[in-house]
């Protein structure tokens, strides 16, 4: 496994991030902790995470089966970077009651608390904003982190679903206050059929120092052999793959997409992962196994070396927007 740099700081992590969300939904627990068990044996150190997952009435269930999996000893905790975050209403009974979301004060140091039981832990690594609060000034929110900080509760910051410019507030106010470092990564959609966070997030991220973890690599499994899978009776294209498919153009990007990779004897889906390698600010894209044998597919996949003719032709098929402004100024 490489290792790199997360941002500016000098936090060494994997360049392959282990997204755990599909633990408790979809892997129980027992195949959950046999996953985090092989990706720690291929040298995956940074395991990524929210407060939310296990979504509805099982909202941190996820926290709780990383605690359980830290809890069996064996140097797990000191190995891992562990990243959760906060934002997402805990209600489980589909109330909103007020102050038990978003980013206030108040619930930065309820939630930090609740994720550190669940968790089993004494501190978190990364502590990711999962949104943006429209409500909250960054100074109350910076002041909450300081304490936080100072307590020893969690060590750096990230962004999730950022953009640009308020990647750029947020650092710029942290800057006059002094204190916290501020923002060290961001967290986006991004991958070869989404790429507009090219135009202003990523920029921003790189001339603030963050580290770049792209979620959804495969864009909800459509870059992952979806039509070839389909050919061959197999797994049916869901969520937000099959809302794309439905677009004649897009279908016929990704039938194109499936030929180069063959082309080049690769799978699609590795081939996905490797390309968000190779791209300039990027730590490492999240990968959420629900099996080992997919965690194995996405091992393969930092170990590809990619040609410029393959390069280029991936940019043919899925060209990025360019950067901003001209983008969308001419």
């Amino acid at each position: 496994m490489k290792y790199t740099q997360l941002g500016r700081t000098g936090l060494k992590v994997s360049r392959l991030v282990l997204g755990t969300m599909n633990f408790g939904p979809q892997t129980d627990e027992a195949e959950s902790h046999a996953i985090m068990d092989a990706a720690l044996d291929a040298g995956i150190n940074f395991f990524d995470t929210a407060n939310v997952y296990g979504w509805g009435e099982n909202k941190g269930r996820t926290e709780s089966i990383i605690g359980n999996w830290f809890a069996k000893g064996g140097g797990r905790r000191d190995k891992v970077v562990i990243a959760t975050k906060v934002y997402g209403n805990m209600g489980t009974d589909g109330e909103v009651w007020p102050n038990h979301d978003k980013l206030s004060a108040v619930n930065i140091r309820r939630a930090v608390d609740a994720s550190l039981k669940r968790l089993q832990t004494d501190h978190i690594d990364l502590y990711q904003f999962h949104h943006i609060d429209r409500a909250t000034p960054f100074e109350e929110i910076w002041q909450a982190i300081d304490v936080l900080i100072q307590q020893g509760k969690i060590i750096y910051v990230g962004s999730s679903n950022f953009p640009g410019y308020k990647i750029a507030q947020a650092n710029e106010l942290a800057a006059r206050r002094g204190g916290t470092i501020g923002l060290v990564s961001e967290q986006c959609l991004y991958n070869l059929y989404e790429r507009r966070a090219e135009m202003e997030v990523i920029p921003a991220a790189q001339d603030y120092g963050l580290g770049v973890i792209p979620w959804s690599p495969l864009h909800g499994g459509l870059l992952g052999g979806v039509l070839k899978k389909q050919a061959e009776g197999g797994r049916r294209a869901s969520g937000r793959a099959a809302e794309t498919l439905q677009d004649p153009a897009a279908r016929a990007k990704i039938q194109a997409y499936e030929d180069l990779a063959d082309k080049h004897g690769l799978e699609p889906g590795e081939l996905a992962l490797a390309w968000l390698l190779t791209r300039p600010g990027v730590t490492g894209p999240i990968v959420g196994p629900r099996t080992a044998e997919q965690l194995t597919s996405a091992l393969r996949a930092a170990e590809l070396e990619l040609s410029e003719e393959l390069l280029a032709g991936l940019d043919e098929i899925f060209p990025g927007p360019g950067p901003s402004p001209e983008a969308f100024a001419w």
